[in-house]
């Protein structure tokens, strides 16, 4: 038999959820638009299988698949439509690209007949129904299936181009009458995984360890592969047989508890002082599933947080275009970072016997971590109002439980979530890092409580990242997901305020939020926003308050926001740089800083 009286009848937009519901995908996020409305039909017919959340903009349905991804490990899909439903989408695309997060955007385009006619939203004056051209960066690989029996092969190579190898997210673009035209296919096979789990060259690794096994100041930095390649276990294991002390990447926070002794905090711009001062005098570096992007090597500066060389880098990495790509390496290793972490436990088990005890490149940093964190603690203590940024992150970390899921926005208040947060295991702390998108952590806090509605989720966001997507909160009631955002009211695009005034001399421009004319400062009452919308809301006004506010929102177990005042002319400490050639950059701070309170390494 050829197989073919197992065929069925299904129309594109039916082969398409059919696949989706074997794969076990549990949520479909989106908005509609007339060149999607073959697929929502599809969608419609399989609500007892699979559940739409429909959205108020397309930018959060994609940044609510990519919280989901960070939170769950397992992708979900996305439905846009043509012209600019599909063209909002491309924020949050990109911020999945950067952070390697995977999702399925599928999008709705102009029917075939049309293509080349200028029909309604068509994207595309000199090539047809181009939309794949717009998203081309952001995407590993766009499929554009222009007939109904083009589509089971099409959602089939999709679906598993998203985790095989680096994930990240993938295209299916489909015109409008592929979804309602009908072909004969074989149905979807029940759901296959693409395991990523071969560890590096054998040879290599049993190299790599003899290296660091001998350097008297070795280092390991865990990027974020070691988050996505689940290998946190593996890492912590192998530190401790060797002891090795271990940072993390910004985007690697949570690849080993915080508190653990051998950690020593994130790396960069705005690392804890003992991690730069790890990375910096290191002799021997393991790095893994870290890519040495400029926010987290203060941008490349040698001897801020790298000198590579003299120090001599071993690089573990699933992707190979990583390897090598801005620090030479001693070895380059393709591989799994689980995978490759477990077969050098195993080898330095082997090779070592009992476990390294501490010695004095261990006492030097412990004495650092020791001191950041008593410099930290006395500016936490302040109860002034509008509240010191430590103030408020030392509140985050009682009021919060360790289970609950923080979501980072960008701004300002991200770059003190990344010092000041303490982050204890995989996935409690998601921010958008590579393109650092705005908007993500308020709209993505809605796809981390479905990926995780166990537990408590909390959105930080400042007041310029919650102006892009606040009608977040409006899905959230319409479909009772009980986020908690806590809204950083500093009254202004800080980030970039604090590097105008570095750079030129104070001066700023439509950075403040002020009255034109007046120059009165300016802020929304975001309090009475969020009511509006039917979410729950108080807005701070003395310290002391904080920590209650925060728990008594996630009690409410219903969507919550907070206000909170922030001092804007209070920046983080400085440990490391970032520069923005030919401007010249910044010079760490914190000894002077150290220094001006009576403290002392």
């Amino acid at each position: 038999m050829d197989g073919s009286s197992r065929t069925v009848l299904m129309n594109g937009a039916d082969i398409i959820v059919d696949h989706l519901t074997k794969q076990g995908v549990p949520y479909l996020f989106g908005l509609c638009g007339h060149g999607i409305t073959g697929f929502m039909d599809a969608a419609f017919k399989a609500q007892n299988r699979i559940k739409t959340i429909s959205t108020h903009h397309e930018q959060t349905a994609g940044h609510m698949a990519d919280a989901y991804f960070k939170v769950r490990g397992e992708p979900v899909a996305t439905f846009t439509s043509c012209g600019p439903g599909s063209a909002n989408l491309v924020v949050a695309l990109a911020a999945a690209m950067m952070d390697s997060s995977a999702f399925l955007a599928i999008t709705g385009n102009v029917p075939t007949g049309q293509f080349n006619r200028g029909p309604f939203q068509e994207t595309g004056r000199f090539f047809q129904a181009d939309f794949p051209s717009v998203i081309r960066p952001y995407v590993k690989r766009s499929y554009q299936p222009t007939r109904a029996d083009m589509v089971q092969l099409a959602i089939t190579q999709a679906w598993d181009q998203l985790l095989a190898g680096r994930p990240g997210p993938v295209n299916l673009d489909v015109p409008l009458n592929v979804f309602v035209e009908e072909a004969a296919v074989l149905p979807a096979s029940p759901g296959r995984r693409v395991i990523n789990g071969a560890p590096g060259n054998p040879k290599a690794l049993s190299a790599a360890l003899d290296l660091l096994l001998r350097a008297e100041r070795p280092v390991i930095v865990a990027g974020q592969g070691v988050l996505i390649g689940r290998a946190s276990e593996a890492l912590v294991a192998f530190a401790e047989q060797t002891g090795i002390p271990v940072v993390t990447s910004p985007n690697g926070k949570g690849a080993i508890p915080e508190r653990h002794r051998l950690a020593f905090g994130a790396i960069g711009r705005n690392g804890t002082y003992a991690a730069n001062d790890a990375t910096r005098h290191a002799d021997v570096i393991l790095a893994i599933g870290f890519s040495f992007d400029d926010r987290a090597t203060s941008a490349w500066l040698d001897g801020y947080t790298f000198s590579i060389p003299p120090a001599k880098l071993i690089q573990i990495d699933i992707d190979p275009a990583e390897i090598g790509r801005n620090y030479p390496t001693e070895y380059g290793i393709l591989g799994d970072a689980k995978a490759s972490l477990e077969l050098l436990l195993e080898m330095a088990q082997a090779r070592m016997g009992a476990p390294r005890q501490n010695g004095a490149w261990f006492d030097r940093l412990a004495r650092g971590r020791e001191v950041w964190r008593a410099y930290q603690a006395g500016l936490a203590a302040s109860d002034q109002v509008p509240l010191r940024p430590e103030r408020l992150l030392a509140a985050l970390s009682r009021a919060v439980p360790e289970e609950a899921v923080v979501a980072s926005d960008v701004g300002v208040h991200h770059n003190w979530i990344i010092q000041l947060m303490e982050v204890m295991r995989p996935r409690q702390l998601i921010h958008s890092w590579g393109f650092a998108a705005m908007g993500f952590a308020t709209s993505g806090i809605l796809g981390a409580k479905l990926a995780a509605p166990e537990r408590p989720c909390v959105a930080v966001v400042g007041d310029g990242s919650f102006l892009m997507t606040p009608h977040a909160l409006a899905t959230a009631v319409e479909y009772d997901i009980p986020a908690v955002w806590v809204v950083w009211n500093n009254r202004g695009f800080c980030s970039i305020r604090d590097i105008q005034h570095g750079m030129f001399g104070g001066r700023e421009l439509a950075t403040a939020f002020e009255i034109q004319g007046t120059g009165e400062s300016y802020s929304p009452d975001f309090a009475m926003m969020a009511r509006s919308m039917g979410v729950a809301s108080h807005r701070i006004t003395h310290a002391g308050e904080v920590e209650d506010a925060i728990a008594t929102a996630i009690r409410a177990n219903r969507p919550y926001l907070i206000e909170v005042p922030v001092d804007r002319e209070i920046r983080p400490v400085g440990t490391g740089s970032w520069a923005l050639p030919p401007l010249p950059h910044p010079e760490p701070n914190f000894l002077q800083a150290l220094a001006a309170r009576g403290l002392s390494l």
